[in-house]
């Protein structure tokens, strides 16, 4: 491993994405070949830095016909560019496949039908590289620019070398990490114990399906999709599956189409406009909105369910909404024992499992490691969360000229809509507007037919009020 090379002193990127997941790769196709500034006919200087070998989108959870909740134009470019050469259509016809599609008639694509859509783009579009770990973000208060560290990783994951870059502006597209309840943190960290994160299914399926009992944990897609999966796996009338959840129910996601409308832009702008105290109690509620599952997922677990009475009987499988964990262990150095809690009972009870598979969800991944050299300049919320404004950009001391601009850290700020691939395109459209100071992405002023709130200058009565008739002059 060698020093840090002394940076170019007259090559500073005009951008410098941290992350190569789809938000990042959407920001990356978008400002491909586009002008740096009104003044400045140049292309956008941007690179981009991920410490993986190469693009993977959940890999764990690429089930066999497992399909998005967004419609294929939701991909990372059409709703900002549809002519953009980096579309999913784009894709298809690169590979001959458009007349295919054409006629399968899918407005939802399958998760793994994405997966190499984007690595398609991930391997055509310059300036990414993968094998680089950021370690580091400074300001550079000489040069009035972004310190980016960064370390370049060989084929195994061991340092290779040290390098330094430096930016105008930053793109922290870093994504989020699997969740693991606190009561059992200790036993999925530990070697050789049969619990573990949805995020890791389809690498352990084959051992999992050989457990002799399995419980899965989580109320949403993920965990309604494993428990398909297994049960379909498993033989009739032995299934030995259970099935846990903290929510109420099983519960449908929101999928009407004036429910959807959540995840526009409007509601985006709606949202953060509202007071902090009530954005924190408001995203709690909307669970529903995005943790629900798919309705054809709900009907297709009941059909199996219920394909297994058909000859007498119920099948071995346990479905129990309402309940938490408490405590969980090992027992005889092979098995779970995990402590529950019914929430509306309140009764407690016991359940000794073979294998836990915990689809919990995932959370943002903390800012404050590799934002550390910005944190004197960083303001912050009541809560000590970064502070994001309108433009996806850290509110930082003014004495900071760059911006440093947020994928899918926002949801405190923005909503729902933060992890939702349907507003991909149309962030990283507004982060390039505002970076450029032009519009090489002309975005409509209205998005929803839903009005959210009441703006300041509406009337709450009409304007002209139809005059009264006295009694008297009644006809």
């Amino acid at each position: 491993m060698t020093d840090r090379p002394a940076p170019e002193p007259d090559q500073p990127h005009d951008l410098v994405g941290i992350g190569i997941g789809p938000f990042n790769l959407s920001l990356a196709a978008l400002a491909h070949n586009i002008p740096a500034a009104p003044d400045d006919p140049r292309p956008l200087a941007a690179t981009f830095y991920e410490q993986r070998p190469a693009f993977h989108w959940h890999p764990g959870l690429l089930l066999d016909g497992a399909s998005l909740q967004v419609p294929f134009l939701a991909d990372l470019v059409t709703l900002a560019d549809p002519s953009s050469p980096w579309s999913f259509l784009n894709y298809l016809r690169t590979r001959d496949r458009l007349f295919p599609f054409y006629f399968a008639e899918r407005f939802h694509i399958q998760r793994a039908e994405y997966d190499a859509y984007c690595r398609w783009v991930s391997e055509q579009l310059p300036g990414l590289h993968f094998g680089h770990q950021v370690d580091a973000v400074r300001w550079n208060t000489e040069r009035a620019l972004f310190e980016v560290d960064f370390t370049q990783l060989d084929r195994d994951g061991e340092a290779e070398a040290l390098g330094r870059a430096y930016s105008r502006h930053i793109a922290l597209g870093i994504g989020t990490e699997p969740f693991v309840p606190e009561p059992l943190r200790p036993l999925a960290e530990a070697p050789n114990v049969p619990v573990l994160h949805s995020a890791d299914y389809l690498r352990h399926r084959e051992r999992l399906l050989a457990a002799d009992h399995i419980t899965v944990i989580g109320s949403g897609q993920s965990g309604a999709e494993i428990f398909l999966d297994l049960l379909r796996a498993r033989p009739e009338g032995t299934e030995k599956i259970h099935w846990l959840a903290r929510t109420q129910a099983f519960a449908p996601m929101e999928y009407s189409k004036l429910g959807l409308e959540h995840f526009t832009p409007d509601y985006s702008r709606y949202f953060h406009a509202l007071p902090e105290s009530a954005r924190d109690e408001l995203v709690p509620r909307q669970w529903q909105l995005h943790k629900g599952i798919d309705a054809d997922t709900i009907a297709a677990i009941h059909d199996e369910l219920y394909r297994r009475t058909l000859h007498g009987g119920w099948p071995d499988a346990t479905l129990t909404p309402g309940v938490h964990v408490r405590t969980a262990g090992r027992v005889a150095n092979t098995r779970v024992e995990l402590h529950l809690e019914h929430t509306q009972q309140g009764t407690r009870s016991r359940l000794t499992t073979d294998a836990v598979i915990l689809a919990t969800g995932y959370r943002e991944r903390p800012l404050d490691a590799l934002l550390g050299g910005l944190d004197p300049y960083l303001r912050r919320d009541a809560s000590h969360r970064p502070r994001i404004d309108d433009q996806y950009r850290l509110v930082l001391d003014r004495n900071v000229t760059g911006h440093v601009y947020v994928q899918n850290a926002e949801r405190h700020t923005h909503g729902v809509g933060a992890p939702d691939l349907g507003l991909a395109a149309w962030r990283s459209a507004t982060i390039l507007n505002n970076l450029t100071g032009t519009t090489p992405y002309p975005l409509p002023e209205r998005t929803a037919f839903t009005t959210f709130g009441l703006t300041p200058n509406s009337p709450r009565v009409p304007a002209q009020a139809p005059a009264l008739i006295p009694l008297s002059q009644s006809v």
